[in-house]
Formats: C-alpha cells, structure tokens, sequence
C-alpha cells in the first residue's frame, strides 16, 4: 500500500459513514420500517424489532432509553462490504433474510442513492452503506447484498 493510499484509508472522510446520529437519521427518515419494537432488557445496546415478518435485532443508535414497546418506526441501517453487492439483470422477488443475530441477506429493487449509501426496498426499506466505493447504482435497479454484522437501528419519535 503506498503511503497516499495508506493516508485515504485512515481519513475521517474514509471511515465515516454518517456525520452524526441526528444527522443520518434526518436524512434518510423517510425510509424507516413500519414494524412493532418488544421489551428490551434495561439498558440493552440492541432492540427487538419485527417488521415485514422478521425480526430484527438492531445495534440501537439512538439510545437505549427512548425505544418503547409498541408500534415503531425505525430506520435499519447495514454496512455492506463493496465484494458483498451483486447486480441483477432485472425484476426479481424481494427477500430479507436475516444470518444469525444481527447480519442479513437480501433481494431488492434501490429506490434512493447517495454518495456512499442506497436504499433497498428488500421487503423493508434498508439503507446499506460501504467505506468502499460503491458499484455505479441507479434507481430501479435490482441488487443482491449481504451486511455486516451487526445491523443498526435508529429509532423515530
């Protein structure tokens, strides 16, 4: 690694994904899950949320105390690896799949696109974001993708 490539690979810019948490979550808003948040041990970093007949345990982002019970709305965030995304040819069937406690699989058409993010509608609306450069990406189109672990939520009021 040269030692330009070596600077890139440790900036900011490179290994930051979202400004702040308020920030993120006022941008991509509009995507959130319609879903149903269960009781979580006090104090839990994760929270239980079921939406689009799954349920999903969410790395909380916006803080322990303030997810509820009851009917929710949050915003599901991935990180995808840039080798983990793969262009189909055309319309195929929305899947989400989740693969173990906080990592998921899925099938689904982009319906928003950003600098280093997109928006699948995979049977939920999930932002998937990479530290790498995403491939060119385009509304419309149909993605297969794989996240890291662990998902991350971000809860609305």
């Amino acid at each position: 690694m040269t030692t330009e490539n070596a600077r890139a690979a440790r900036s900011p810019e490179r290994r930051s994904l979202e400004n702040s948490e308020q920030e993120f979550l006022t941008r991509y808003a509009e995507f959130a899950a319609s879903g149903t948040l269960h009781p979580q041990i006090e104090g839990s970093p994760l929270m239980e949320f079921a939406a689009a007949g799954r349920v999903l345990y969410l790395f909380d982002r916006t803080g322990p105390y303030r997810a509820h019970p009851g009917p929710a709305r949050v915003l599901v965030h991935g990180v995808v690896e840039a080798s983990a995304w793969e262009a189909l040819p055309g319309e195929s069937q929305q899947t989400f799949t989740m693969l173990g406690a906080s990592e998921a699989e899925g099938v689904g058409e982009i319906i928003h696109v950003s600098r280093r993010s997109c928006v699948v509608q995979a049977r939920l609306p999930i932002v998937l974001s990479s530290f790498e450069p995403l491939p060119t990406l385009r509304v419309g189109d149909w993605v297969k993708f794989r996240t890291l672990p662990p998902l991350h939520g971000f809860l609305l009021e």
